[in-house]
């Protein structure tokens, strides 16, 4: 057996000479029909999970807080409507570990109007009728004048004491100061608990604390809602300054594809020699000021990023990491020099190939607003499963109990053997549950929620994918272009795809989809066992992490490829698979250097195009530049719309490129195919572009009868 036998075994058969092959098959028939009808149960049963969770699910829950009642705080066409706050009548029992667990407090909370704005006890205020007056708005339904306070106190239906109190997120808590180095509360630093007890101010702390674990998270958030309030048009205005660049880059790439590339990698490396430099240049500035040698592990978390900025260790760390991307740059431009003219004779010919097919520009459109479908599907179905439960009440007691937290209704609790074994204790609202066949498998609707959200995207893009390659092999195979290329070649080719392939596509996505579920299974066990000591478990669940990440890579390369075979030849996934793995086998070296370079050059026009957004975008919103001073918009964090607008310009950089990026992916494979299909004669000509037939040394033998 010959040496070239032996390879072509290994590798399979390179595909024969067809005279009548003229491009992407139109005769062809159905493939993966299993799968197909697979994915449409799968998405009927999506449908019925979205119904299911619209009847059962309420989003009111995480919008209204909820008080003790299961009632919710300021809904509108309710009794509660003008009583949008939520008011707790003892605070400090927000300090017990249960709330940790239970995510409630074990007090009585009820929805007010406002919150308490003067310091004092229902003693005290029992003894002068208008101060009574203003503390019943505090009190639950049913509290008279002629009631004593021990009474009031024994039914629970008003708090001991009040203390001055802030709204925030629609809760009440207290109003605490310092002065002095002393915590405050009224401009006091003690208070009466209203059972005769004087307490420190500071032992509302814990309870505050427990009450607001999220309350700097949501300050935050609510700073860059503010901040994108102010400043949405000018991203807007940048998002539109990306698409024009992008939109220009391209046409620019039709006609000057070699300039454009060398420019292009000039330009890359001019703007990250740029950041380098104006990196050092901070960092040098901060030298000798005061609080400026902090270390960030000193620092900790802050809530204020500005704050990172006025570190030198800041500006050093992004220093050291641009200057690793540019040094890594360079040296792959060296040791691929000798690639780059193959490899931009092949964007040229991709220029060409969306020159001829415009409309393809517009499909990452439609891509788009498909993906946007299934994101708000997935979100809202999502929100109703998680507001699909219904309230649970709990016992809650600060004496000793034999009920204590077990479960209870409130309309009968007062007449109940739990309310007469324990006189003191309360039936309150703890948290939404249930325990129907449907809350008990609410987990396992979730998890199909996020597998079809998965497999929906995955499939939206590879729709995508092989309706790119289906217009752009057509293209390639044209023997006179353009007149042999089909009208409307992306139409064609999404019909194509839709009509014949959908169970391909489901096949594909599939496999994607089971593997893109057990890395989220593995980051959610990475999360949970984030505090075990088992050094073991650590090292395997990095070790799988990493593995599949890897698979997750090799399978979406092996579907791209796949996508394009089944476009040209119209056959199964695994065939298609299987086609395509040997030919980009039998071509490594290409394949590894070629392919690779080519996208490589594409990565660097997205990246050139972030870059010039960002920089125009830093030096606008920060105020560096005196002219946009009286322009920009005065915010909190001057990050929020600098980092929208580059992962917005990346985004749709990435959008245009990836038409590029699939078109050079298909004429790549038909190139191969081209090599192994003709030999340069007359009767087998090669139907590349004659600048790559030079740089390959391949051309086009005369025809001996001319």
């Amino acid at each position: 057996m010959s040496e070239d036998e032996e390879y072509f075994g290994k590798h399979g058969e390179p595909r024969k000479y067809d005279p009548t092959f003229k491009g992407p098959i139109h005769k062809r028939g159905c493939t993966d029909v299993v799968c197909c009808i697979l994915f449409i149960i799968a998405i009927l049963g999506y449908i019925a999970v979205g119904i299911l969770a619209w009847s059962q699910g309420d989003p009111r829950k995480v919008i209204y807080p909820t008080d003790s009642r299961g009632q919710f705080c300021g809904q509108a066409g309710t009794p509660l409507e003008n009583k949008r706050l939520l008011f707790y009548f003892n605070i400090m029992k927000c300090a017990s570990p249960m709330v940790l667990l239970e995510f409630q407090c074990p007090t009585t909370q009820m929805c007010v109007e406002k919150c308490p704005e003067k310091f004092m006890t229902l003693l005290k205020a029992h003894s002068n009728r208008n101060d009574f007056d203003y503390y019943k708005n505090f009190c639950k339904d049913g509290v008279t004048n002629s009631m004593s306070v021990p009474e009031i106190l024994r039914s629970g239906l008003c708090p001991a004491m009040l203390t001055p109190s802030k709204p925030f997120t629609r809760r009440c808590f207290p109003a605490l100061f310092q002065k002095g180095g002393k915590i405050t509360v009224g401009n006091s630093s003690t208070f009466d608990d209203g059972t005769g007890n004087i307490r420190d101010a500071k032992d509302l702390i814990d309870g505050v604390k427990n009450a607001t674990m999220v309350i700097e998270a949501r300050q935050v958030a609510m700073k860059i809602f503010e901040d994108y309030t102010q400043s949405w048009y000018w991203i807007l205005i940048g998002l539109v300054i990306a698409m024009v660049t992008s939109l220009l880059f391209i046409v620019l790439l039709r006609f000057l594809a070699g300039i454009m590339v060398w420019v292009m990698i000039a330009m890359v490396i001019l703007v990250i020699g740029y950041g380098i430099f104006h990196c050092y240049m901070e960092y040098a500035d901060l030298k000798g000021e005061a609080g400026s040698n902090v270390t960030l592990k000193e620092l900790g978390f802050q809530t204020d990023f500005t704050i990172y900025l006025q570190i030198r260790q800041t500006w050093l760390a992004f220093m050291i990491i641009l200057a690793i991307v540019e040094v890594v740059i360079i040296l792959l431009l060296i040791f691929l020099r000798k690639r780059l003219l193959i490899a931009i004779a092949l964007i040229k010919e991709a220029s060409r190939a969306v020159g001829h097919v415009m409309c393809s520009l517009l499909y990452p459109l439609f891509t788009f607003l498909l993906l946007a479908l299934v994101i708000a599907y997935w979100g809202v179905t999502a929100v109703f499963l998680s507001t699909s439960n219904e309230p649970i009440y709990k016992v809650f007691n600060d004496t000793v109990c034999d009920h204590s937290r077990a479960t209870c209704e409130p309309a009968n609790y007062s007449t109940s053997v739990m309310k007469k074994d324990c006189p003191e204790s309360e039936c309150l609202f703890a948290f939404y549950g249930g325990e129907t066949v449907y809350h008990k498998y609410l987990i396992a609707l979730q998890f199909y929620n996020v597998f079809l959200f998965f497999w929906c995207a995955n499939f939206v893009t590879a729709l995508g994918q092989m309706t790119l390659a289906g217009a752009f092999a057509s293209y390639y195979w044209a023997f006179v272009k353009p007149d042999d290329i089909p009208a409307f070649p992306v139409f064609s080719s999404l019909g194509r795809s839709l009509r014949y392939h959908t169970g391909t596509l489901a096949f594909g996505s599939l496999i994607l989809s089971i593997i893109q579920v057990i890395r989220v299974l593995l980051e959610y066990l990475d999360h949970k066992l984030k505090g075990a000591q088992n050094k073991f478990a650590k090292f395997l669940l990095c070790c799988l992490k990493c593995c599949f990440w890897c698979l997750e890579k090799f399978i979406k390369f092996l579907n791209r490829n796949a996508y394009i075979m089944v476009a040209i030849y119209g056959k199964s996934f695994c065939t298609s698979a299987r086609d395509a793995f040997f030919l980009l086998m039998r071509n490594m070296i290409r394949v590894a250097v070629l392919d690779k370079v080519t996208d490589f050059l594409l990565f660097l026009g997205k990246l050139l195009i972030v870059g010039l957004v960002g920089v125009f975008a830093f030096f606008f919103f920060s105020g560096r530049v005196k002219a946009f001073e009286d322009t920009a918009p005065t915010l909190n964090y001057y990050w929020v719309p600098i980092i929208t607008l580059v992962v917005g310009s990346y985004l749709i950089a990435h959008g245009f490129f990836s038409v590029y990026a699939m078109c050079v992916d298909t004429l790549f494979l038909c190139f191969l195919e081209d090599l192994e299909r003709n030999d340069g004669s007359p009767e087998r000509p090669f139907l590349m572009p004659e600048n790559l037939r030079k740089i390959l040394n391949k051309k086009n033998k005369p025809d001996p009868t001319e």
